[in-house]
Order: C-alpha cells, then structure tokens, then sequence
C-alpha cells in the first residue's frame, strides 16, 4: 500500500514506511496521521513482514504536529475509527526501527520514541519544543524520553527545549547507532534483515519480555498524558465530531 502522504514498500521481510510531506518538513497532519496508521496495520497484518522500518522523506525525519491545522483537524482520531497512534501501535507486534534521517521534533521526537530503537544519521537532531509552542504532549514525550536518557536529562531538555545533535543524542543513549547519511537507510534495512531472518515467534517473545519491564507503571502513565493532550485540543477547538 502507499499513499501520497505515506510511501509503504516491502523488500526480505522488511517493511520500509516514509513519511512524506518534505516540503513541511513531514509535519504531522490528519492525512499523513491516517496514512500512518493504515501502513502501520498493513505492516502487522503482513505475515511476510517481519520488521518495520520507519524514516522521513526530504531532509527532515518529522518536525511534530502541524500546527496550522490544529483545531481545525482530527489529530486524535484521524480515521474516524476511534483509534490513536498508541492504539496502533500496541498492535505492531514486530521491532519497529526509526531511521531518523533528519531534525525529530516534538511530536516528531515522541514518533521516534515509540520506536524499538533508533539508528541515526549525522544530520539527525532532536528537540522537546512542547513548552514553547504550548503543547501538551499525547504520544507519550512525558514518559519514554525519560525511559531513554534518564529522568533529569528529560527534565532539561523537555523544560528547556534544547536541542541534541546526533552525537549527542548517541552519548546519552537515545539512539543506538550513527552513520553517515547515505549509509542511513542501507544499515537500517541491514539491522531489519538481520532481525527478519530470525525466529519470528522467539523475537515477538523477547521483544515482549524487554518491553514488559516498564509497562505495568508506563501504561497509567501514558493514559494520563493522553488524556490531557485531549483536553488540550479540545479547548483549541475541532476534535472531529
């Protein structure tokens, strides 16, 4: 499946989803969200797939949520089926690898937070700007970047807004590995392959095992944040009802 907000391709049982709205810079709008997600099911509905790997057209990886189109589009429920990007991706239950090409920026930061890990490029970077463009975050900003550098490096950098370059962001542990950005996608498919060509039912296993660990405190966590980002958006107007 490919969409125009959404390139989908399939290649030794690896999924490739790119974002693709290069002229804003992958900006989070209510076509591009319901193309996600739609690759997002395609992809755990394919027995063939075994991995996923998810990056941005264009020189940014995702620069958040549009803001131009809040308010007056549906950003929670983008295809009207009462499902959100948590509720999507609860259901991919296949390593999901983000391949941040570029800058990863609020929502964009918390896109690449759900992912399994993260394999950079040298011109990735990425930044927490909720408190300055007056966000609340829903993706779960508030919980997994503390998970990935620690709760007071989360802290600076969420109230603060700073910015981390790809080197940085490798020091602290928020991304695996960093490579040169023609080698960004090549070692990121490499990494997918090397996971596809496993036992598919003892990776689920371990992938639920290592994740398990945060998940009896993180779920209340996360249904709070999401409930505030809700009422955000519903004092800034439309919801789609």
């Amino acid at each position: 499946m490919a969409s125009r907000e959404v390139l989908y391709a399939v290649e030794e049982g690896a999924a490739l989803i790119t974002l693709n709205r290069p002229r804003s810079r992958n900006a989070l709008n209510q076509a591009l969200l319901a193309a996600l997600y739609d690759a997002l099911e395609a992809a755990a509905a394919d027995t063939a797939v075994r991995a996923v790997v998810l990056t941005g057209a264009g020189t940014a990886f995702c620069a958040g949520l549009d803001l131009k189109v809040i308010g007056t589009e549906n950003l929670i429920d983008p295809r009207g089926n009462g499902n959100d990007l948590p509720d999507v991706l609860v259901r991919l239950e296949k390593p999901l690898i983000g391949a941040v090409n570029g800058p990863a920026v609020t929502g964009g930061f918390e896109l690449a937070l759900n992912c399994d890990f993260l394999i950079a490029s040298t011109g990735a970077a990425f930044a927490d700007t909720h408190v300055k463009v007056g966000i609340h975050p829903g993706w779960g900003m508030s919980q997994l970047l503390q998970e990935a550098v620690g709760r007071r490096m989360a802290l600076q950098l969420s109230l603060t807004g700073a910015w981390l370059d790809a080197g940085r962001a490798l020091a602290l542990g928020l991304v695996n590995e960093v490579v040169p950005p023609e080698q960004l996608l090549p070692r990121a498919r490499e990494v997918a392959g090397m996971i596809a060509a496993n036992d598919p039912g003892m990776v689920a296993m371990l992938r639920r095992l290592i994740r398990s660990r945060a998940d009896a405190t993180l779920t209340k966590s996360l249904d709070a944040e999401r409930v505030g980002f809700h009422r955000f958006l519903d004092r800034h107007g439309k919801l789609g009802r």
